[in-house]
C-alpha cells in the first residue's frame, strides 16, 4: 500500500489513558500556528536536543508549506484546540536504507502521561507495516530515559551506543543511542493465518 491509501483512514478519533477524546491526524499546512506554539512550550532544555531550530517561525512554516508525506510524516494528536503529541516517520525512497522507517516523537508537557507516545509510535508503526517498510528506528541521548523506556515497551531494542557522539544546541557532548525494531508487513501477517 503506498502513502496515499494509507492517509485516507485519517482523521482518526481515539481515546487516552484517561479516557480523554482526541483526534489524530497527519500535519496539514493550516498547522503552522499551532505547530510552532507546540514547540515553544517544549522546555528548553528538552529543545536543545531537537535537531531543528524549532524557536525559528521560519523553520515551522517551511516544515507546513512543503509537505511531502513520503518522506516525512508527521502525525499529531490534537484535541481540537492544541497540539498534543507529535510524532515524525521519516523514510529514505531510496539507497540502503529504503526499507528502515525512522521514528521520532514529542509530547506537550501539559499533556504527558497520558499514553499519548505511545499511541503515537504504535500508529506509525502500523503505517511503517502497511506501506512495506521492514524495520523501524528511533534515535536518543542517553538523558533521554523516558522516551527510551516507551519505545523499549514497544519491542524496541539498543542497537548500539555511542560515547560522547553528538551535541546539544550549546555544543555539549551526549552518548548517541540507535535503537530498532524488526516489522512483520501485510503480507507476512497474511501468510500466518
Amino acid at each position: 500500500m503506498d502513502i496515499e491509501t494509507a492517509l485516507e483512514d485519517y482523521p482518526k478519533d481515539i481515546e487516552l489513558q484517561d479516557g480523554c477524546k482526541c483526534s489524530m491526524r497527519p500535519l496539514q499546512s493550516s498547522d503552522q500556528k499551532a505547530l510552532f506554539d507546540f514547540f515553544q512550550a517544549i522546555p528548553e532544555q528538552e529543545r536543545m536536543f531537537i535537531k531543528h531550530k524549532v524557536s525559528n517561525p521560519e523553520v515551522i512554516q517551511n516544515w507546513c508549506d512543503n509537505i511531502d508525506y513520503a518522506k516525512i510524516l508527521p502525525l499529531l494528536v490534537t484535541d481540537g484546540t492544541h497540539i498534543m503529541g507529535n510524532a515524525s516517520l521519516h523514510q529514505q525512497l531510496g539507497g540502503w536504507k529504503r526499507h528502515i522507517g525512522r521514528i521520532s516523537v514529542l509530547v506537550h508537557p501539559d499533556f504527558r502521561g497520558r499514553g499519548i507516545a505511545k499511541v503515537l509510535v504504535t500508529e506509525l508503526l502500523e503505517l511503517c507495516r502497511n506501506i512495506g517498510l521492514e524495520k523501524a528506528e528511533a534515535e536518543f541521548i542517553e538523558t533521554q530515559t523516558r522516551a527510551i523506556n516507551t519505545f523499549s515497551q514497544l519491542e524496541f531494542t539498543k542497537l548500539l551506543e555511542l560515547p560522547d557522539y553528538v551535541k546539544d544546541m550549546q555544543a555539549i557532548t551526549h552518548d548517541y543511542i540507535l535503537m530498532g525494531r524488526e516489522l512483520k508487513t501485510d503480507e507476512e501477517y497474511a501468510g500466518m493465518g
